[in-house]
């Protein structure tokens, strides 16, 4: 009898941490595989992880739906561990194969914002003391100025000659805020020291930068490049562009990375346009061609459930103006189907391309990453205590957003 206890409580023991194993495992798994995918026609849905995870899908009329789905549609998939023990339901849409032009070409940035942006307020030294009235009027640092009394601002000098015009009347103006638009009156005050009426308030109406092409899409025209988006320098929000440029540029000098101190890569911009800045997003710049693309290089775009950790290549050019292959390894973050940025961890394994920058530097945001023949992502950033090892989105993420900058487009040329 006292065998039995003993043998009942250590079975027991073992079905209590096998339950708690299993089910710490599959809340492991819901936490870290996404719940969207895609796949091409007639493809199946295969996942890469740890422990086994088959996809079991509904059958249609006799046939797996990736099978007989049209383009565009979609359809559900249960998730089993062990081929068994169903954790998870995923959506998955059926797709085209699709093919870009993989660049690593290096590329300069003009944006101009819509209105003007405010990068900081400050005191006026009036009659009456030191004033701020920019901030008395609640104006805020990340604040557009879109208009000041009815009249559109588009650049610094416009909202200048309004307020020094203004003989110290209130001005209304209308911002944007956290995507929202609203409407203030401020009180310009008359400057001692500078003899006119100011507003206090520092704003910025461009930005220029320099960065990699990642793919143009034939089929769509677009070119993107950069992986992230373009942030404010002050406010560290990302802009809001009204209109803007990207033009061919040449790598004239490099300054390595060491850690706690990103390098950088140094270019000019040559005259040549390439296409019409449309959208600045968290995972890229995005344009309408104008100029020349070289189609030679069409790649396959991976899907994310086909990007496997370890060895792959970024295709970046870091002298003059043309892309060389270097050697990387990439490793999904756990939460990486969840971001639309920032999915893989990427470290430079190349020794010609160490020696040369440190790792990952300012200026290779962009650089395409290459894994078994196919395109899988962008570098996006460095990890400033460790220059060798940076960031990278998904280029599946980015192809996403190429197509919604198509098709927003159309749209602005049929109105």
């Amino acid at each position: 009898m006292k065998f039995f206890r003993i043998f009942t409580k250590i079975l027991f023991f073992i079905l209590l941490s096998g339950s708690i194993a299993l089910f710490s495992l599959m809340f492991y798994l819901t936490r870290n595989i996404g719940t969207e995918y895609k796949i091409v026609r007639g493809q199946e849905l295969k996942i890469h992880s740890l422990v086994p995870v088959t996809a079991a899908e509904k059958i249609i009329h006799d046939a797996a739906p990736s099978a007989t789905t049209e383009m565009g549609q979609s359809y559900p998939v249960d998730l089993k561990l062990f081929g068994t023990i169903p954790f998870s339901t995923v959506q998955v849409e059926v797709v085209d194969e699709r093919k870009v032009a993989v660049l690593g070409h290096p590329f300069g940035m003009k944006l101009y914002t819509d209105g003007v942006l405010v990068i900081d307020t400050t005191e006026v030294d009036g009659a009456d003391g030191a004033v701020n009235p920019s901030l008395r009027a609640g104006l805020k640092k990340g604040d557009y100025i879109l208009s000041a009394n009815g009249m559109q601002i588009t650049c610094n000098e416009d909202l200048s000659e309004l307020v020094g015009g203004s003989s110290g009347e209130s001005i209304r103006l209308q911002i944007l805020r956290d995507g929202k638009k609203k409407e203030l009156d401020i009180q310009p005050i008359y400057s001692v020291a500078g003899e006119s009426f100011r507003l206090g308030v520092w704003v910025r109406d461009s930005s220029a930068g320099i960065g990699m092409l990642t793919f143009y899409n034939p089929s769509t025209e677009v070119l993107c490049g950069l992986g992230h988006g373009i942030c404010d320098e002050d406010t560290g929000s990302l802009m809001t562009v009204e209109s803007g440029e990207m033009v061919l540029a040449k790598i004239i000098a490099v300054e390595p990375g060491q850690k706690g101190a990103p390098g950088e890569l140094k270019g000019r911009f040559t005259n040549d346009s390439l296409a019409d800045i449309r959208q600045n997003e968290n995972n890229g710049v995005y344009g309408v061609l104008k100029g020349k693309i070289d189609l030679s290089n069409l790649v396959e775009v991976a899907l994310k459930q086909e990007i496997v950790d370890g060895p792959a290549q970024i295709l970046c050019t870091v002298d003059g103006e043309t892309p060389a292959l270097y050697s990387c390894t990439v490793q999904k973050r756990n939460s990486s189907f969840y971001e639309s940025t920032q999915n893989l961890i990427v470290r430079i394994t190349d020794t010609d391309l160490l020696n040369k920058t440190g790792g990952i530097v300012q200026g290779m945001s962009g650089s395409p990453i290459l894994q078994n023949g196919k395109l899988i992502g962008a570098v996006t950033h460095v990890l400033v205590d460790d220059p060798a090892t940076g960031y990278g989105v998904f280029a599946e993420n980015m192809l996403t957003t190429a197509q919604s900058v198509a098709n927003n487009n159309k749209l602005k040329d049929a109105s």
